[in-house]
């Protein structure tokens, strides 16, 4: 025979459950005011992009205060990271291990060269 729930569990989940449920955002507009609607605000969407209707036939948009500053803004920072992370100096450990191991090359090669010149004399 199962044990009974306890009652302090199933009292705070009836608690929590009553606070959550006043809570919730209701979707479609609900017919009391809450935290996320208030007067005035449009009960459903227009089904357009960020709810703005079509403008008429031969008018065009125009643009606000804040979108020119920041499309150079965007514009000039894409262009400076591009260019400027493709010309960084390469600092990385493999790099210089390359380096060093060529001029190791270099110079056995220099070494062996010198050592068989002085045997052929």
């Amino acid at each position: 025979m199962p044990a009974p729930a306890p009652a302090p569990l199933s009292s705070a989940c009836a608690m929590l459950r009553r606070r959550l449920l006043g809570t919730l955002r209701t979707r479609g507009g609900g017919s009391s005011v809450s935290r996320w609607t208030s007067p005035g605000h449009e009960e459903r969407p227009k089904g357009y992009l960020f709810n703005r209707t079509p403008l008429p036939p031969g008018q065009s948009r125009t643009w606000e205060d804040w979108e020119l500053p920041c499309y150079i803004t965007s514009f000039l920072t894409i262009v400076i990271l591009g260019v400027g992370l493709n010309a960084k100096p390469d600092f990385t450990i493999e790099t210089w291990a390359h380096e060093k191991a060529l001029e190791r090359l270099k110079m056995e090669n220099l070494g062996l060269a010198s050592s068989g010149s002085n045997e052929s004399d």
